[in-house]
């Protein structure tokens, strides 16, 4: 090779490389250093927690990428926040935008807060289910239900709750699946679906059925009383196909009884009157009286329902009467009581709650995650609970 010509070249490469290297520098000072500025200015906002109940609080903390000393001009679409980041909410529900404006950049960021009412946890919610009333016969009657209207003045009501559906069956299965699944009040088909039940037996939390008329794990159709179609336990895969499940979650109303007086009742109760005790075939009179002495007088001496427990009883109706179909089943009432509970609270909210609400409300109570079907997008009934 001829080394003159070796050595011209290399002086070329060089030079080459040194001009790159400047032509480099040169767009990082210039045109380069806007998109620089760009990604590096940006103002990164959170706020801890991410979601507070109206009038709580969050701290805000901001950062620009490019700089470790920023100081920040706080404001909020809502609430008050300080100068220091403490976030305030407003009174009301809905999601607030917090804003931090850096000091010595042109640059600023959001976050967005949720504010929302939020669900007390509990181990220990009853849900006793009546049958086939209208709101309008039941709240304000004194004379017919006298226990549950002062159950009412002692916790809350739902005063625009609605059934899903008539007959009574769908409306079951909205509170355990959210979706109707059947309404052929006959059917005994069994259902392989998701439902609270799947849901806590795959988180291993207890739960009972407490049905009058029956008789341990008992899982055959219509008995005396008892009628299949007011326990949709009893028709879901998770508990139907499996003896020793019914044998665990399938109970006599009599143990419901022994497990109130020894303090022994599961996360959830579910309680199936029979039908002359839960209005449907015998008087209001004695529904009222059957739901006071038999299961409000129990749980009362519990631990869980004295002040300081954790215990919500839920008082709710399948369906209202057969000539009422608005919003698909009729108006309802649906009570809550016990110690977390707002006493004296009537719904104060325009908010429309149906059974698929009282699911997600049911599970959230109890930590459950996801509700299935319909109860998946539904509000949860928060409102009713002390905040």
């Amino acid at each position: 090779m001829n080394m003159a010509f070796f050595r011209a070249s290399w002086r070329g490469l060089a030079g080459a490389a040194v001009l790159c290297a400047l032509a480099c520098t040169l767009a990082a000072c210039g045109g380069g250093s806007k998109t620089m500025m760009g990604s590096s200015s940006g103002v990164v906002v959170s706020c801890t927690p991410g979601a507070i109940v109206p009038d709580g609080t969050a701290q805000c903390t901001a950062k620009v990428q490019s700089s470790s000393n920023s100081m920040f001009i706080w404001s909020a679409s809502g609430g008050t926040i300080s100068s220091s980041g403490l976030f305030t909410a407003p009174a009301t529900v809905g999601n607030v935008t917090i804003t931090a404006t850096a000091q010595n950049v042109s640059a600023s960021g959001t976050a967005v807060v949720s504010v929302q009412l939020q669900l007390p946890a509990t181990k220990h919610v009853v849900l006793v289910m009546e049958e086939n009333q209208e709101y309008s016969t039941v709240v304000g009657n004194a004379t017919d239900w006298p226990n549950l209207n002062k159950l009412i003045a002692n916790g809350a009501l739902a005063s625009n709750y609605y059934a899903d559906s008539h007959p009574s069956i769908g409306n079951y299965f909205m509170l355990t699946t959210g979706q109707l699944q059947t309404t052929n009040d006959s059917s005994t088909a069994v259902f392989n679906t998701d439902s609270i039940a799947r849901r806590m037996l795959s988180a291993n939390a207890s739960f009972k059925v407490y049905a009058e008329g029956i008789t341990q794990g008992y899982l055959g159709g219509n008995t005396g009383l008892y009628v299949i179609r007011h326990n949709p336990f009893a028709m879901l895969s998770d508990v139907a196909d499996s003896q020793t499940v019914a044998n665990t979650v399938i109970q006599p109303f009599a143990q419901f009884q022994a497990d109130a007086a020894n303090n022994a009742l599961p996360e959830y109760s579910f309680i199936v009157p029979d039908i002359d005790d839960d209005a449907h075939s015998g008087t209001q009179a004695q529904a009222d009286n059957w739901l006071q002495t038999n299961v409000v007088t129990p749980l009362a001496g519990t631990k869980a329902f004295q002040p300081g427990g954790d215990g919500v009883l839920i008082v709710d109706f399948d369906e209202g009467a057969v000539t009422d179909t608005a919003h698909g089943g009729g108006q309802v009432a649906a009570v809550f009581w016990g110690p977390p509970v707002q006493a004296g609270y009537t719904q104060k909210s325009s908010v429309l709650y149906q059974h698929e609400n009282m699911l997600a409300t049911v599970m959230g109570l109890l930590g459950l995650q996801n509700p299935p079907g319909n109860a998946a997008s539904a509000q949860t009934m928060a409102e009713f609970f002390a905040q």
